[in-house]
């Protein structure tokens, strides 16, 4: 289903740079991006060498991944023309969306792969099909924030969908990922070498 949104210049001002309104600090997402790579690193047992981020927007992750493992290869995917006109060469975004993650040439396998701000604004045919494409292409670890039904958030709520936790549980579980707590979900590979308290089930 086409989005009435636009993601334009005036969407990224509001909502990321505008101190104002916007929903995201430069600190927010060092921390993340710290966060995840660590997680990625403990389930693979070596450093991360390769980076998808699905919906990424202005591919804010780059420059903090690129600090963090300056060898790891980043590719950015996201429906904003604007954001991949304006970044695209500097930071290595192309465009594409959620559910047709299959029809971009994306390749893989990724040690890590990102998807920040995206899942809670797709229907359920949009969803499965994102997720069984990045279950796929999922070497190490999966970094997808969702929030369920009774989550306080802030931002941009036009076309949220606000899920129960169960649900979220059972479209991660069909695609073949697994939680492992904090948004992190571990395919079928790296699952078999996790232990029983590792895994948020």
């Amino acid at each position: 289903m086409a989005s009435r949104k636009a993601y334009d210049k005036s969407y990224f001002d509001r909502w990321y740079r505008n101190a104002r309104t916007r929903v995201v600090e430069r600190d927010d997402v060092t921390r993340k991006a710290l966060f995840a790579v660590g997680a990625a690193e403990y389930m693979l047992g070596r450093p991360v060498e390769s980076v998808l981020d699905v919906g990424c927007g202005e591919g804010a992750w780059q420059p903090v991944l690129s600090r963090l493992r300056p060898k790891a290869s980043y590719l950015g995917i996201d429906p904003s023309e604007y954001a991949v006109r304006r970044f695209g060469r500097q930071r290595n975004l192309r465009v594409g969306t959620f559910d047709a993650l299959d029809e971009t040439e994306i390749e893989g396998p990724y040690d890590l792969v990102v998807c920040v701000g995206v899942v809670n604004y797709l229907t359920p045919r949009e969803l499965a099909a994102g997720l069984q494409t990045i279950a796929a292409v999922t070497a190490g670890l999966a970094f997808i924030e969702a929030y369920a039904s009774g989550d306080e958030i802030v931002g941009d709520t036009v076309e949220w969908r606000w899920r129960k936790p169960a649900w979220w549980r059972e479209q991660f579980r069909t695609a073949g990922l697994t939680a492992v707590g904090m948004h992190c979900y571990v395919p079928a590979g790296i699952r078999e070498n996790t232990v029983a308290l590792e895994r948020a089930e």
